[in-house]
């Protein structure tokens, strides 16, 4: 263990007097280079001068051959941002056998790979979040936690960075961060998951025994609900499971699509003394979630309602169905019931690949569920997370009494680019759910306390002046890995309103109003030509006064053009005592970003080709037109977690 305590600084204004400010470039403008570095400047002028000379040398000689693939790569886009239904083949991975898209084709168009070097690929690859070795990884399964060690499954594929052969992965960790990997739990070896150990959820029974539900998908393609159960309950690693004799235990009920049926949750148990477990499908368009009741875990009898249904949101997968206290500070037991709690549904879409969350009440005389506001109901209101994320599940934690939430953040670069760099996807830091008693109306998402054990030296920034249409480097040096809090006052030039068009976050971070947009800069680069804005938009309100908006920009985030991305974002709550408040954790291509305490989330998956290793850098930037911004800030580099095999062998002998 490092004994070594973490060096810390402050910076106030006064000690920014080498920052330089520059206007936020669009896109089309020349990149800025940093007066700071002027020798550096001069370089990356003569070599372009040099590089144009023989570019022009070459094309005179070869004016009749086309350019190849790689320098093809080079080229820059003229294209426009691109969206998911811009693809066109081949279909994504899962689509034919019944389950969404668990990968992304490449795009139509006449654009190629990019040119990427396994130092790029590398880099890539985080930190301090988890994913396997290698290979392909999609949604979290069955995570709980078992005599000191917090196991985490999840759908794998062992032999191939890309959808297939679904198996269950397995690391287990004492404190949700240092994770370390398990042999794979279960693979599809049976008729009845011979195309698929799909995902499932723990239920824990009073008497510590532990039960795995799971879909499985079936030599004829039919999804169905397997049992699983430790072959060793008092092995804590879990290393060994038993398929039970007599699955599958539920097959698709009459009016219900044999490929439509699947994602079991964790039980709950009624007061009548039987447990519930809910199932996601759908009628024609509308999403629902099936209930049925058991006492064993091995017969079921389906109630002739659903626990929910919302037209228009198509098929729900990966339903989660769990309570929260109105006034508490702790997270409770899936089976938690009576005054005081609401009940959070949550469903991940298959047709639009985002989750949604509702809160409501639940009736459990007659196992149905009504949400607080119909026009925010599961599929069409709150969302976990805005950016890059599916699949979620949360389990209770009993050592901490806390609700930890899991999520699924999938590539957004080609087939391609992951069968070259042998891996694709990962999860993001486990985060706690609590409900928001502050606003009535959401809940709050926050990282897990143990992240801050990866911290490392911090800096503190104290009222760091911005003003319109500047940018500002916060010299921390490599900003790689990075756990960032900042605070935001806003210096009114007297007006309190922006006459300028309500559109959330659509703009980008380049759409400049009176009021915004204000925020950091992470993932850039010296000269910013790649850079990932993560910022606050404030609007005029139709009741009057202001709402604010909390996005990230990723159109900027990579000169690649074989990649997704897009501006992400929602409204946010700021309440009249409340400065405008954000976390970001960085770690290589993945940027977490917390508003307002968590109120909302936005993942981004970004794919830098200059802004990487000692280049990476951070800034603070105002592109608003009428206003200055003070930001208060303190920033900590964060360790690797250094996730690695479990040493199985040391603990045989």
């Amino acid at each position: 263990m490092d004994t070594n305590l973490p060096s810390h600084r402050t910076t106030s204004t006064s000690d920014l007097g080498d920052a330089h400010y520059t206007v936020l470039p669009d896109g089309n403008s020349s990149p800025v280079i940093s007066p700071r570095r002027p020798l550096r400047g001069f370089i990356v002028i003569l070599a372009s001068v040099v590089f144009l000379v023989s570019l022009v040398a070459l094309i005179i000689s070869q004016s009749q051959q086309p350019l190849d693939a790689a320098e093809r790569g080079r080229q820059p886009s003229t294209s426009k941002t691109k969206s998911f239904s811009d693809i066109s083949s081949p279909v994504p991975r899962g689509v034919a056998q019944g389950v969404s898209a668990k990968s992304n084709p490449s795009f139509s168009g006449h654009e190629v790979s990019y040119n990427w070097t396994n130092a790029m690929f590398s880099w890539q690859r985080t930190a301090y979040h988890f994913q396997p070795e290698k290979n392909w990884m999609n949604d979290p399964d069955g995570p709980l936690y078992h005599k000191g060690w917090y196991h985490l499954f999840y759908q794998y594929n062992p032999d191939s960075a890309v959808w297939g052969n679904i198996t269950w992965g397995h690391a287990v960790s004492v404190d949700l961060i240092h994770w370390l990997y398990l042999p794979i739990a279960m693979v599809p070896d049976r008729w009845y998951d011979l195309n698929g150990v799909w995902t499932g959820s723990a239920t824990l029974l009073p008497d510590g025994q532990i039960v795995m539900l799971y879909t499985g998908d079936t030599d004829n393609s039919v999804q169905v609900q397997n049992l699983a159960y430790p072959a060793n309950l008092s092995d804590p690693l879990l290393l060994d499971w038993v398929k039970y004799s007599g699955n599958p235990v539920l097959v698709p009920p009459p009016g219900i699509a044999d490929d439509k049926f699947r994602d079991p949750t964790t039980g709950w148990l009624g007061p009548d003394g039987k447990w519930r477990v809910t199932i996601g499908s759908k009628v024609n368009t509308t999403g629902i979630s099936l209930v049925y009741t058991t006492t064993n875990f091995t017969t079921y009898e389906l109630l002739d309602h659903v626990l929910h249904a919302v037209p228009g949101t198509g098929m729900w997968e990966c339903v989660d169905f769990y309570p929260v206290s109105i006034n508490g500070s702790r997270g409770l037991d899936t089976s938690a019931n009576g005054p005081g709690l609401k009940y959070v549904l949550k469903a991940s879409l298959d047709d639009t690949k985002l989750d949604y969350y509702a809160l409501g009440t639940y009736f459990s005389e007659n196992d149905t569920w009504v949400p607080d506001n119909p026009a925010e109901d599961v599929g069409i209101g709150l969302r976990y997370d805005y950016g890059r994320y599916y699949a979620s599940k949360t389990f209770y934690d009993p050592e901490k009494e806390r609700r930890i939430l899991w999520g699924w953040i999938n590539e957004t670069d080609t087939e391609t680019d992951d069968l070259e760099k042998g891996w694709a996807s990962l999860q993001t830091i486990p985060r706690t759910v609590l409900f928001d008693n502050k606003t009535g109306t959401n809940l709050i998402q926050w990282p897990v306390e143990e992240v801050e054990s990866l911290r490392l030296n911090s800096t503190d920034f104290d009222g760091v002046l911005v003003e319109p249409g500047s940018v500002v480097e916060l010299n921390i040096g490599t900003a790689t890995q990075l756990d960032i809090y900042a605070d935001f006052e806003i210096e009114s030039f007297g007006s309190e309103e922006t006459n300028e068009t309500d559109g959330g976050c659509s703009g980008g971070a380049v759409q400049r109003s009176s009021l915004g947009p204000f925020g950091l800069l992470v993932i850039a680069d010296q000269t910013l030509s790649e850079l990932t804005p993560v910022y606050f938009r404030l609007a005029n309100s139709s009741g009057g006064g202001l709402k604010t908006y909390f996005c990230a920009d990723e159109r900027r985030s990579t000169k690649a053009t074989d990649v997704f991305n897009q501006v992400y974002g929602s409204e946010v709550p700021v309440l009249d005592d409340e400065k405008h408040s954000m976390r970001v954790l960085v770690d290589h291509s993945i940027v977490e970003s917390f508003a307002q305490g968590g109120r909302t989330v936005i993942t981004s998956r970004v794919y830098p080709t200059e802004a990487i290793y000692g280049s990476a850098r951070l800034f603070l930037f105002n592109n608003a037109t009428g206003v200055n911004v003070k930001a208060t800030l303190k920033i900590w580099e964060l360790n690797s977690a250094f996730i690695h095999p479990f040493p199985l062998d040391q603990l045989q002998s």
